[in-house]
């Protein structure tokens, strides 16, 4: 808003300094900057996340493989914080003790995070292994890169924005306190005179 009114300084009025010129000039620079630039930029840093993002998604399908565990027991400490990258976040993650193969053929034991709410000795569950069956975490889904990188073209755009209108906010701040400066000195000069006969007053 602040630069749309910077263009009024165009109008033509006896009163119209030079800074005023120069405030509509940088109200049109900024104004063409956050209405192209901005835009320009967040697609492209969208465009560069996006590309990142599902090369990641397909290294780790490539990498990361699903296999089934069976539980040997519950752990103590059971229920821990919900899964952040699951389906819904109410999803009740449990210590367990448990048996899996992993998909070189080895087996392999030990103590991994259960999605089951009551887990029993040899329930079955899924879980998320390299191809040597050390535990990783599930793959990053195609949907969710997306999005991650929507909200950083979004981002990137208004940080380009709040950045160019924080800088012009700074010249016109500057402006004003050279404007200030400017008119201290008229007044020092001026002021010693106020009053006196003869000086027009």
């Amino acid at each position: 808003m602040g630069a749309i009114r910077g263009l009024w300084r165009w109008r033509r009025n006896p009163l119209r300094r030079a800074t005023d010129l120069v405030e509509a000039w940088l109200a049109l620079v900024v104004l063409l900057v956050v209405l192209v630039a901005a835009p320009l930029i967040g697609s492209l840093v969208g465009a560069v996340a996006q590309d990142s993002l599902q090369r990641s998604v397909r290294e780790q399908r490539a990498d990361r493989h699903a296999v089934t565990a069976t539980v040997v027991k519950k752990l103590k400490g059971a229920e821990l914080d919900p899964d952040p990258d699951s389906a819904t976040a109410r999803d009740v993650r449990t210590r367990v003790l448990a048996d899996w193969t992993a998909p070189d053929g080895t087996v392999q034991h030990g103590a991994v995070m259960a999605s089951l709410n009551t887990p029993h000795t040899g329930d079955h569950f899924k879980v998320w292994t390299d191809r040597h069956g050390r535990i990783v975490a599930r793959p990053l889904d195609s949907a969710t890169a997306t999005t991650h990188a929507v909200l950083a073209g979004f981002g990137a755009a208004l940080l380009t924005a709040g950045l160019v209108d924080s800088s012009r906010r700074f010249v016109l701040w500057r402006m004003v306190r050279r404007r200030y400066a400017r008119w201290d000195r008229a007044w020092e000069r001026a002021g010693p005179d106020w009053g006196r006969t003869g000086t027009g007053s």
